[in-house]
């Protein structure tokens, strides 16, 4: 499909409250763009708000397929370029795509900044980044919102709040298809790095966000599918296969499980992670992006940030 400028991607699921808070703020926005909304089989009533945005196009799916393979659908079915990503739980500055696309032009990934909800001052999150084990955190976390100006990129944008050029986007075939929900964007970042994509940071491209509304931030469901994607995501890289990155993800996989099953009593994320991993198996195996990509973060330091962002603002 040809090029037809900026298109906005909301993939949703039952967020027709979100969406009414989001898609105004889209009206809004000082440059334009079409929007999209990829329905993954909503039952809420969501048609019936979308009915009140006639701007709006919905590509809408017959059941849930997931965060990823729901945009796969949508971005193939529409077109555009460059791609932005959206999650329904956010309320865009007006300025926000007008400063992506400023930064555009030098990279093929840009990520935006996510501000806290309950504490706009806040960053919440201004992309990701991964340690050397994978394990992703979600960049300038806690940090005041003036951080942004002047900081480094990170490793790839969050889905949340990312652009990308369409051709880079379909020369690694989109997102993973086998990943349900979370660390899908970062595992797409990995193999855009891997062939050499760049990304930018762009510090005005501004959004509130509602942590953590769609399966809750300490939920046994969440816990489950982050759980999966962790294990698929350290077995198809092989992180595994140093004795010094095995040792460390035991260790930190341990007290992370440890603490879910202590504080929130669920064995959720050991489950998945045991799944992800058998679920890989078989699969060809993944390249790392060069070094320099990877964040140097101590095994204390993973610990203290993976706690902070459980505990959000």
């Amino acid at each position: 499909m040809s090029p037809i400028g900026p298109t906005i991607y909301v993939p949703t699921l039952d967020g027709r409250d979100r969406l009414a808070a989001l898609l105004p703020s889209l009206r809004e926005q000082t440059r334009e763009a079409r929007v999209v909304v990829v329905d993954n089989g909503s039952s809420d009533g969501t048609d019936e708000l979308l009915a009140g945005f006639p701007e709006v196009t919905t590509v809408g799916l017959a059941e849930n397929l997931g965060f990823g393979p729901a945009l796969n659908r949508g971005i193939a079915a529409e077109g555009g370029d460059p791609i932005v990503l959206l999650n329904n739980d956010v309320v865009c500055e007006p300025r926000f795509l007008e400063a992506l696309l400023e930064v555009a032009a030098g990279a093929e990934m840009v990520a935006g900044v996510l501000l806290a909800e309950r504490a706009p001052e806040l960053i919440d999150s201004a992309g990701v980044i991964a340690d050397r084990t994978l394990m992703g955190f979600d960049y300038l976390n806690g940090a005041r919102r003036e951080a942004a100006e002047g900081a480094a990129p990170p490793l790839g944008p969050t889905g949340g709040a990312a652009l990308y050029a369409r051709a880079a986007f379909e020369r690694v075939g989109g997102f993973d298809e086998r990943i349900f929900l979370y660390y899908e964007d970062l595992d797409l970042a990995l193999r855009l790095r891997r062939r050499g994509a760049r990304c930018q940071l762009a510090p005005e491209a501004r959004a509130l966000h509602a942590y953590s509304q769609t399966l809750g931030a300490g939920s046994a469901a969440k816990y489950a599918k982050t759980g999966w994607s962790r294990g698929y995501m350290l077995r198809r890289y092989g992180v595994m296969r140093r004795p010094a990155g095995a040792l460390r993800v035991l260790t930190a996989e341990g007290a992370i499980c440890a603490g879910q099953l202590i504080r929130d009593r669920t064995a959720a994320g050991l489950r998945g992670r045991l799944r992800g991993w058998r679920d890989a198996g078989g699969l060809p195996a993944r390249e790392l992006p060069p070094r320099d990509a990877l964040s140097d973060v101590s095994l204390a330091g993973a610990l203290a940030m993976r706690r902070a962002r459980r505990e959000p603002t």
